[in-house]
């Protein structure tokens, strides 16, 4: 699926957490709901911090791990651009930008290209 940028948007964490499947979370108890979905904060075992979709956690032998590889690294984007959907989540879509770099966009910013 292909959309359109209709808004701009501006990456907000410029170090963002990065996990892999299987890796242990340590969740903060911070919590926020996001266009109706939940967010949680995190930190990675590399001590990268950031919000990881609730879906993510998973229970793990000594606490908290991912269930699946994840990136909070967000793309930025001008209205009009055009972008490859890779995944949507929680309010939000992994895309591709025609120069190949890949991250999330909220989904309220893009509507589907024609």
């Amino acid at each position: 699926m292909r959309y359109r940028v209709i808004k701009n948007w501006t990456t907000v964490y410029s170090d963002p957490i990065a996990v892999g499947a299987g890796e242990c979370i340590v969740l903060s108890g911070k919590e926020d709901i996001w266009e109706g979905h939940r967010w949680l904060w995190a930190r990675s075992a590399a001590g990268k911090e950031g919000w990881v979709p609730d879906s993510l956690i998973a229970a793990g032998p000594e606490g908290s791990i991912a269930g699946s590889d994840y990136t909070a690294v967000e793309l930025d984007c001008a209205a009009g651009d055009v972008l490859e959907a890779l995944n949507e989540t929680h309010g939000w879509v992994m895309c591709r930008a025609p120069s190949g770099r890949a991250g999330w966009v909220p989904r309220s910013h893009l509507e589907p290209a024609e």
